[in-house]
Formats: C-alpha cells, structure tokens, sequence
C-alpha cells in the first residue's frame, strides 16, 4: 500500500471532516439523514416521501406517471413544475391531484439530507452533501478544504451541469439553489441551468445590517440552511424570468427589503386613515438591483387578500415604459402598464388587475379635475403605492394630492441617494414624506459584495496651447467664459477621440457624455458631427434634449467658433434635433422624428435600447439618462457638468453595473474639478472614511502591486524556460495563482491614460512568453486522458478572457502578411515577422493554428508574388487543409462522414457540446461495448472540438 504524505492526508482530512460536521449540524435542524448510494436509491425515497407529504400510496405504474411528469423540460420548466399542483390518473380511473412542494405553506415539506450521492452521467460524479424536499434535490452544497478558492467549487457545479445532473430521470436539475464553501467562506446561487453564469452571480447572505456570515459552521448554516428559511427562499424569493428562461434569487438586502415592506402592510391591516408612520422607504444604492426588489414586493403584495391594488409610480413616460418591461421579464403579464390617464382609472376600478404600473403624472391627472368622480369607488380602498426614484418625483403638490385624496393607502419608496437634511436645499427630505427608511443598502456594501463596480474617476482640464492640447490635473479653473469657449469643447472632444477606444476596450464597451445645458449638448455634438465628416473619427454618436413648442431662438449659430454677424439664422433646438434624429436614422435605416409626443417617445426608446445593446459609441445628453438608465455595456462617462450630491452619484453609477471579468470599473473623465464634490457625495451616502473603497486607487499603485506581484512571480520562476522544469501539479498551481495575479493588474492599468511598460519590472515582451507558458499549461489539462486522476489545476479559472482580444484573429495575421509583402526594409520586416510569431505564440485563438499558419508562411508566402493574392492564397490552403484534416478524421475514427458534418454544423449553430452519444451514433458498423464507450466516445469529441477550434473559431474577422 502506497504512503500518503502528511499534508495530503491533512488535507483530505480536513474537507471530510467540514462535510461530516455539516450534515451532523443539518441533522440538529431538523433534517433527518438518509444514505442515498444512487440514482436508484435516490428513486425509492423519492416514492416514499412523496406519498408522505400527500397522504397517499403510489403504485409503481402510477409512479412511473408522476416520473414521467418530473422528467420533461429544462432547468427552468422543471422549475415551474415544482411550483405547480400536478394531476395523474390512478390505476382504478380515479383523477389524483398532489403536490411536489407546498409553496404556500413552505414550511409544511419533508426534509433530508444525505452525501456522497453518485449519479453517472458523461462522467461518474460524487456530490457532497445534497438537502431534500420532500424527496427532490432542491440544494446542492459542494465544499473545498481551507484555503482553496471558492471558485474551484463553482467550476465544479458547472461541471456538473455538463456531465452528470441531467443523466437518468434528471432529477438534479430540480436542484434550486447551490451553496459553495471553503468553511470559511460561503456563498449561494440559482441554478441557470445550460445559461452562461458568471462567478459574479453567486452572493454572501448577510444579517439585516449587511454583515457577511460567510463561516460555514459558525454562521451560515443556522439562518440560511434553517429548514423553514431555506424553503421561504425557494418558494418565496426565487424569480422565474420568463424572457431569459432562467431562475433569479433574490440577494440577502432584497430578501431584507421586501420582509420589511411586507411586515409594515400586515402589521397595519386598519389604516384609520392616512399616517406617514405606517410608511417606508428602501435606501439602496443605484445599480443594485432595485427594480428586482421592487417587483418582488409588488408581486408579494398583491397576493394579500386585504390588498385590492398595488400601484408603481415612476416619474417619467420612459420610466413607465422600462419597468413594464422588466417586470414583463420576470413574469409575463403580471402587470397592466396605463397609457393614458383613462385606461389608468379603468384598470383602478377593474377587480381582476392587482399590480398597475403608471407614471405620477397620470395618478395626479386621475384624482384631480374632470376625472374625480370615476374615482369615487376606489378611494377609499385598501391600496399600496410603490415609488420608484422616490428621491425626485414625490415633491410638490401632486404627493400632497395623492395623500390628501385616499384614505387607506400605505406608501413605499425606493431610492439610491435619499433627499436628506444635507442635501434637501430647502426641499422637503425623503423620511418627511415617506417615512422611516425599512433597510439601507449602501454603495460601499454593494462594492464589498461586487454587486457594483469602483469608480475611476480623473480630472482633466484641457486648453489650447500655440503648441499642442495640454492636460492639468485637477485645474480649479471657475469662470464661465473659459467653460462656455469654443476652444475649450473642441480641445475636450480632441481629448475623448485620443482616448476613447482605450477606456472603452475598442469598443468592447461604450460610452456617456453629460454636459451642462442643451446648448451645450448642440455645440458638442456639432464638433462631433463636424469631425466624424472631415474623417478624424467613426464614432457613432447620438443625443436626445427636450425641447417647448413655442421656445425663443438659440443664442447662438450652431457650428460657428467665432461671431457669426447679424445676418446669420439662428435655428430653434426642435429643428437642430431633427437634423440630429435624421443624422440617428441614416446610421441605423430608422423614420424618427418630433412631429409629435409618440414619434419623440418613439425615438426616446430606441436611443435607449440602442445605447443599452451598445450599438451607440457616445450617448450625448444634458439631462435625459442620468437617472433610470442601466445598461452593462456602459463603462465611461465623460463629465462637463457641474454635479453634487444624489445628481452626481446618480450620474456616475451609469457606468458601475457589473459585467464581466473585462469590465472591472467604471471610467469617469470630468473636465471639471468635481473633486471636493466627489467626495461630499460619496461621504454622503455611505460614509467619510469610504473614498479610498468607492473611488479606485491611483495608477502608481498598482504599479507597486504588479511590481510586487513580479517579484513574486520570479521567485517561482526566474526565467521562462524554468516554467518547463516545474516538476509537479503543485508547483505549476503557483505559477498559475502567481501570473494570474498579474493578468488581473496588468487588465485594470490598461484603462489609465498614464499606462506604460516601461514603469512595470517586466517587458512586454517577456510578459507575452510568460503569457505563452501560462497557457501551455491550461493546454496541458485539456489534453489529459479522461481516464486519468482528476487534475488540482481543473477546476482553477484561467480566466482565458483577460489575455484573449476579439480583433486578433486569422484575418488579423493576414493583414500582418499583407504588409510584411509591401515592406523592403529589413528592420520593418523584422519587426512584423517578431509582431506574428509573437501573436502565434500568446493569442488564445490563434495557438490552435500556429502549426497550419507557419507552414502557409514557410512554404506558399515565397511563391506569392503580389500582395493582393494573399488572402485568396491562404483561403485555398486553408480549405485543402480542411478537407485533408476531416478526411482523415473520419477514416481514422470510422465515421461516417455525412453525419459527421451535420453534427459540426450543429455544434457551430446551436453552440450545444454533442452528447457522447451523439458522438458514438456516428460511428459506421458496429458500436464499442458499454465498457468501451465512453473513452472512446470522449476521444472522438475531443477531436471534433479541436477540428472546430483549429478550422472555424477565430478564422473570420
């Protein structure tokens, strides 16, 4: 018998001795431990705790019906399923109605729990501990050993999505929530089933207060894992987005919210009228998700019977339209959106509408004036108003209208920066109207949990020079005529087209534009459009400003730097903005206009969609956006626009909604010192000391990190060639952690303007043979045999991502080819053969081609006389090269060759992995024995998904 070394036993010892001390914690809960080996086991008590929680016997063949049922649909069908009261017929023609989840009553369910479940799928998977309701896998809890990342264990749910939890009857896509931990840190997600999820969807719970209870034992368990809490999450707080077929758990200050919210209705059941006590407002930080939050306790509402309406107020027609929509998303046609203020009091006055969503304007409209006596049955009905934005819309006369007109309504508000005593100027503050606040979620807490991005935010003040654009740093420049001068804007606009494919990643992302006043915004755009004509740029940009019927003529000639005379038209902003919608409709084959409020809105819509799906490179506006808009795609906001307090924050979050691994911040370039401003609002609604958290840290910095991170690195290899010589898994592990470490800081330096090489303790061209290692090693693990022992290095994320760009492909090193053909220059030749060789060797999509690449430049590049034959050349030889490789693959695997490409074709078009045995159906003659087909079956995949990678991905441009 082999010897164990000492720390691996320890270290199997102590993610054992974590599961054991789990499910012995679990048990004093109040789940009963079954030991469950298999799927067939799994089956059994399945059975048994189905009859128990509906009182009733099952024959086998009526429990083959109800297997039957449990085993159609997706991740998300089978969700719906779950929740739904199911019907079968018995074996004497009697109808039977059961149930697989009490929702109503969640805390009437069976519970278990069990480990070590195998289930045999692709490949044999071993779960950790699984909890069951009433007899389904509805949480899967996978543990790692102190000191492991918690990420390992995620990539091994995801990799059991693939391989195991759909195989046999598929019970475990029932598995709705997933809880991952090291022991001392612990998070949970929902199952998106086949659905892309990123690392940044799982969440910390926390207490009501925003304290992580991330230690297994200690803290997590008790409150989240508590039978009766656990079941309120699955029954209560999961969403079913119906658009995006996938399942949303609500995030611990959203569960806290809306508990909140609920327990102030019931707890106040007889109004006796108006009282701003029995009120309430949610504080929680723009971007976190308060449209979510709001839906929920909207939908939660509604279903109290003493509830006849619940209505959502928003402050602006767009708004209205935007909500309908994302509520639409999490349930379709759970909620009436009013057009106008009449179908308003018709969908008031109908009993079968509970959730209604309008803009305050159109609520002022139906109780005041002509309207109030179609009002009069409602008045006095028991209603909740749910408002969002409540920091703006509710001041005024019409929330004094609304209170004063209803006697038994209860008001709730949702805000990112409240009005508050320091900020109100005079104004009436956000507790006066509302209430005391029910649960604040501030921007630091959003941050700490990655819920939201850090701010990046430089001061630049530009300035014509005789010589060049000069930049200075945090410049208190105060007088107008310097911010209103022509010289100044075209030296701004200079400025964002030197650097807006930097902060934006190419293009990857897109861009804001926020100026002071619609004059503004006409004079920004005018140097754009200018600028985009005499080709300095191909931006797409576009604005949008309101404008009156009957409004004075501009000040100004649009286009002109200087005085234009007296002689010159000076337009109206309406006719400016339809030569600027026209400029929108020949950009995407649109018909907008400002004919009236519909075409106007019409526009307003698409612009915003336009924007959100980053087709538009700069969205240019003075007002409209700043508040209401999210889109993932924004990343920088450039500022020439005197902000503070909730107008500032508000502005900046445009750009902090969490993304990718890609996007780590949100850029802010303020042409104006809103340094002290900054800070004010930042101290404001989180706290004084939370600068340094909120706003990232200067470039110097992380230069100091990353040159840190060298040192390191060096100590575990000091040259390239030493990445070679690393002996076993372990030591590539720290090579891995060590280089990832510096992908992550070399990614966050590339947005500074300041960035440079030659500040960093490695070149760059050592980092990219670095880059070249760190990838043959991620190769390496791809290539092992199935067979083989798990490696440690599977489930760690390379993180592939950062190091690959989009515009570096085939059609790229063409290019290269082309040029390096024009060139007679020795040293410029060198230079591109170094600049190929190089992208070869580095680029994630291009390593799979290097052999093929390399042969067409050593054997068909000398016989190549013009330049321009170039790409056609290489397109031949890439097709005979085709052809050879699948000839060869099919007569060397014996498949039959039609089938072959029809499963390609789908593979490329469904961007669905072939099941293994799809893979062995294509096999001509006869088929391997069960015992020889899964290697077999893995091996023939693994060729077909190189063929692919090597002949498709990456090769067009």
């Amino acid at each position: 018998m082999a010897t164990q070394s000492p720390n691996n036993y320890m270290s199997k010892q102590s993610e054992q001795i974590l599961e054991e001390q789990l499910v012995l914690q679990l048990g004093k809960l109040g789940y009963h431990y079954i030991s469950i080996a298999d799927e067939k086991a799994l089956l059994g008590n399945l059975k048994s705790q189905l009859e128990k929680h509906n009182g009733i016997l099952l024959s086998t063949v009526e429990f083959d019906k109800v297997l039957n049922i449990l085993n159609k649909g997706s991740v998300f069908e089978k969700a719906k399923l779950l929740r739904e009261r199911q019907h079968i017929v018995r074996d004497n023609g009697d109808n039977l109605y059961f149930e697989f989840l009490n929702v109503e009553h969640w805390c009437q369910n069976q519970y278990q729990l069990t480990n070590q479940l195998s289930q045999e799928g692709k490949y044999r998977n071993r779960y950790d501990v699984t909890l069951l309701v009433n007899g389904l896998p509805l949480v899967q809890i996978e543990l790692k050993r102190r000191g492991l990342e918690m990420k390992e264990a995620f990539n091994q749910i995801n990799r059991y999505q693939k391989h195991s939890f759909g195989a046999g009857q598929g019970l475990f896509q029932y598995v709705q929530l997933f809880v991952i931990s090291n022991g001392v840190n612990t998070k949970y997600f929902s199952n998106f089933g086949i659905h892309r999820q990123e690392y940044l969807q799982t969440f910390h719970w926390t207490d009501e207060s925003n304290k992580q209870l991330n230690n297994l034992l200690t803290e997590f368990t008790d409150t989240f894992l508590e039978p009766c809490h656990v079941s309120k999450m699955i029954c209560k707080y999961i969403v079913l987005n119906e658009t995006e077929k996938k399942l949303m758990v609500l995030r611990p200050y959203q569960y806290y919210a809306v508990e909140n919210i609920i327990k102030k209705v019931t707890e106040n059941t007889v109004l006796n009228g108006y009282d701003v006590e029995k009120n309430g407002y949610i504080w929680h930080t723009t971007g976190s998700g308060k449209t979510l939050t709001s839906f929920k306790a909207s939908q939660v509402l509604s279903r109290i019977p003493a509830i006849k309406k619940v209505v959502f107020v928003v402050d602006r027609k767009d708004l209205d339209y935007q909500t309908n929509q994302e509520y639409d998303k999490f349930s379709k046609g759970c909620v009436s959106a009013a057009d106008t203020t009449d179908d308003l009091i018709r969908k008031l006055n109908d009993p079968s509408v509970s959730i209604i969503v309008t803009t305050i304007q159109k609520l002022n409209n139906a109780i005041t004036g002509r309207s109030i006596a179609r009002m009069a049955k409602i008045q006095h009905q028991r209603m909740v108003f749910i408002f969002d934005e409540c920091h703006r819309s509710q001041f005024g006369d019409t929330h004094k209208n609304i209170v004063s007109y209803f006697s038994n309504i209860q008001l709730f508000g949702f805000t990112g920066t409240p009005i508050l005593a320091e900020n109100a100027d005079g104004e009436k503050t956000t507790s006066s109207l509302f209430g005391k606040c029910l649960h604040k979620y501030v921007i630091t807490d959003a941050i700490r949990d990655e819920n939201v991005l850090r701010f990046s935010v430089e001061y630049v003040q530009t300035f014509k020079k005789k010589e060049h654009i000069i930049d200075l740093k945090i410049a208190d420049i105060n007088e107008a005529e310097v911010f209103e001068a022509p010289e100044r804007k075209e030296a701004i606009v200079d400025y964002i087209l030197q650097y807006h494919s930097q902060k934006t990643q190419n293009g990857a992302f897109c861009a804001m534009m926020c100026v002071q006043d619609i004059d503004s915004a006409i004079q920004y755009y005018e140097l754009f459009r200018r600028k985009g004509k005499a080709d300095e740029h191909n931006l797409k940009v576009a604005t949008i400003f309101s404008f009156v019927a009957n409004e004075e003529e501009m000040g100004f000639v649009p286009g002109e730097s200087g005085d234009s005379g007296s002689e010159a038209i000076r337009p109206h902003r309406r006719e400016l903005l339809d030569e600027y919608i026209e400029d929108f409709n020949q950009l995407f084959g649109t018909s907008h206009s400002t004919k009236d409020s519909l075409s106007f809105y019409n526009y307003y819509n698409d612009v915003a969609k336009r924007a959100k799906y980053n087709e538009v490179d700069i969205l240019l506006v003075a007002n409209m956006f700043l508040t209401g808009f999210d889109s993932k795609y924004v990343n920088t906001l450039y500022v020439d626009k005197n902000l503070r307090y909730h107008g500032l924050i508000q502005a900046f979050s445009r750009t902090n909604r969490t993304f990718d691994k890609n996007k780590t911040q949100g850029n802010i370039v303020c042409f104006r010192n809103l340094k002290d401003r900054t800070d004010e609002a930042i101290t404001l609604f989180s706290n004084k000391d939370a600068i340094d958290e909120i706003i990232v840290e200067p470039y110097v910095d992380y230069v100091e990190k990353f040159n840190a991170g060298v040192k390191r690195l060096l100590e575990i290899v000091p040259t390239v060639s030493d990445v070679d010589g690393l002996k076993s898994e372990e030591e590539d592990l720290s090579f891995v952690l060590a280089f990832r470490a510096l992908i992550r800081l070399q990614k966050k330096m590339g947005h500074y303007n300041e960035f440079d090489w030659k500040d960093l303790d490695i070149d760059e061209q050592l980092f990219a043979d670095y880059t070249s290692k760190y990838l043959d090693i991620k190769e390496k693990i791809g290539d092992r045999d199935p067979g083989e022992k798990t490696s440690i290095l599977n489930d760690i994320d390379f993180e592939l991502e950062l190091i690959r760009r989009d515009t570096i492909n085939v059609t790229y090193i063409l290019q290269l080819l082309i040029k390096l053909k024009t060139k007679n220059n020795g040293a410029d030749r060198k230079s591109i053969e170094e600049e190929i060789a190089n992208l070869l060797s580095t680029e994630v999509s291009l390593r799979s081609k290097r052999e093929l690449i390399d042969r067409f430049i050593v054997e068909n590049m000398p016989n190549i006389t013009d330049a321009d034959d170039i790409a056609s050349e290489f397109e031949n030889f890439w097709g005979i090269e085709q052809k050879k490789e699948f000839s060869r693959l099919v007569q060397e695997e014996n498949l039959s060759a039609e089938k072959t490409e029809r499963l390609i074709e789908n593979y490329l078009f469904a961007e669905h992995e072939p099941l293994r045995d799809e893979v062995i159906e294509l096999i001509d003659g006869e088929k391997p024995s069960l015992l020889q087909r899964r290697k077999l079956g893995d091996r023939i995949l693994l060729r077909i998904k190189d063929f692919v990678d090597t002949f498709m991905n990456g090769v067009a441009g």
